[in-house]
Order: C-alpha cells, then sequence, then structure tokens
C-alpha cells in the first residue's frame, strides 16, 4: 500500500449537545462537527470532511452518532480514537475507531436509528440532570401513553410530526419502536426508526406528554397522524431530553 493510498474510518462518537448548536457546521456557531473537523486536522495533519449518521439539533446529546473520515495519514487504528480524545473539548468524545469500506456512508447505509427521550417527573426537578432531561411535574400515566404509541408502529406517513423548515422527498417513514416506560422517577421514551423527519422525535414525544397529562385522548396520536397535519400536533418537546443512542448497519 502507497504512503499516499487513504483509508477510511468509522468512528462512534459521543457528545453532551448543551452548548453546541447542533451538529451539522454552521459559519456562525459553534457545532459538533467544527469541532471534530478541527480535532482531526490537528491529529491527522490533514483538512478533512466527515459525514455523520444524523443532523441532531442543538441540544441534543448522543451516545451513539456514527462518523465516517478519510485519511492518508497513516495513525495506528487503535491510536486514532486515544489521539482525538486528548484534543476534543471534554463535551466530546470518540468512543471507538475501526476501518471501513471506502464506500461506506453513515447516513445513506444505516438501517435503524434509535433515540432516547429522558422525562423528569418528580414535582421537584433534580438539579443536577436539568440538562439532560425535560422536567414535568404532572404524574404521567405512561400505560396510557403507550396504548397511544402501539399502533403508530410500521411504515405510515409521518408529516404531522415534521416541523416547518425542512424539506424531504417523502414523509414516509418506518418506525420500529415507540416504548414508553417508568423508571423510578424518571419516563422513558424510546424511539426507533429507519430515519427520522425534522424534530420527529420531539414532535411525537410533546405529543404523549400531552396524553400522558390527560389532556389528550389516546387514540388522537394516531388520528393526528393519519391527519398529515402538523397544526393538530402539541407543541415539541424540549431538546435536552434527547440522546441519539445508536445507529445500526446491515451486517
Amino acid at each position: 500500500m502507497s504512503a499516499d493510498t487513504e483509508r477510511t474510518f468509522r468512528l462512534v462518537v459521543a457528545y453532551e449537545g448543551t452548548d453546541f448548536a447542533g451538529f451539522q457546521s454552521q459559519s456562525n456557531a459553534r457545532t459538533v462537527q467544527d469541532v471534530l473537523e478541527a480535532a482531526l486536522k490537528t491529529v491527522l495533519k490533514e483538512d478533512r470532511r466527515i459525514a455523520a449518521a444524523g443532523r441532531t439539533d442543538a441540544g441534543v446529546h448522543a451516545l451513539g452518532q456514527v462518523v465516517r473520515v478519510s485519511t492518508t495519514n497513516r495513525i495506528p487504528v487503535d491510536r486514532l480514537s486515544v489521539a482525538l480524545n486528548r484534543v476534543l473539548p471534554s463535551a466530546v468524545l470518540v468512543r471507538k475507531a475501526a476501518l471501513c469500506a471506502a464506500h461506506f456512508h453513515p447516513r445513506h447505509d444505516a438501517v435503524l436509528r434509535t433515540y432516547r427521550y429522558r422525562i423528569d417527573n418528580r414535582v421537584v426537578p433534580d438539579v443536577l440532570s436539568r440538562q439532560y432531561v425535560w422536567h414535568v411535574p404532572t404524574r404521567l400515566d405512561v400505560p396510557r401513553m403507550q396504548r397511544a404509541a402501539a399502533p403508530l408502529l410500521g411504515t405510515r406517513d409521518f408529516a404531522a410530526f415534521c416541523s416547518a423548515g425542512s424539506w424531504t422527498a417523502s414523509t414516509v417513514r418506518t418506525l420500529a419502536r415507540l416504548d414508553c416506560r417508568r423508571r423510578g422517577a424518571e419516563v422513558l421514551i424510546t424511539v426507533a426508526a429507519n430515519a427520522f423527519l425534522y424534530r420527529m422525535v420531539r414532535n411525537l414525544v410533546g405529543t404523549l406528554v400531552a396524553i400522558g397529562r390527560g389532556a389528550v385522548p389516546p387514540e388522537a396520536l394516531l388520528e393526528i397522524c393519519d391527519s398529515r397535519r402538523r397544526d393538530r400536533c402539541s407543541a415539541p418537546a424540549p431538546a435536552s431530553g434527547l440522546t441519539l443512542m445508536r445507529v445500526d448497519y446491515p451486517e
């Protein structure tokens, strides 16, 4: 292999999104992509653009964001994550680095993306977790939320849960999982799909919480989805409670 032959790496990245204006690079704001590319330039001595599985919004966190980068640098595979983590800010961590095929694309090749939403459901909020949850003091009826969620599984048009400000060729998605459960003082909502529309998860969560509060009947969630009308949705849940947990690819 010649010295200038490129290798392609697949990185699994975690970040605490509170102080970032989202993942995708912006000219006038601090983003996760910009921070990662700056660290890669320091380590690889090359200017390299990255591709990612998802463009998370401002304030959204990740434990399993997947990123691709190619380089001619001969850094050993087992040293790349260590070297990057030495120069990255504490809010960003490369959990794993591995070689992958040059044609691998973290967004186009993904078959499943899983998000988790955390709700602090105690009357008095936990101040230490406030950056990672949505505080909802009214006790939520989680079984009621789960009854509402179950009919949405499968392939359908989710246009009602797509916020304005994004264009997509199709609003049809396949929802593989939508679970609501209580864990102590928290309510956890896990959502998995082949892909998501702009703010789809936060719009789903916002409406599920309205159902859990008793403000909206459980059957309304499917009715809202079938209507394809965004104005029938509840307000989106805050970004703080949302985390991209993992991205899955074909074997």
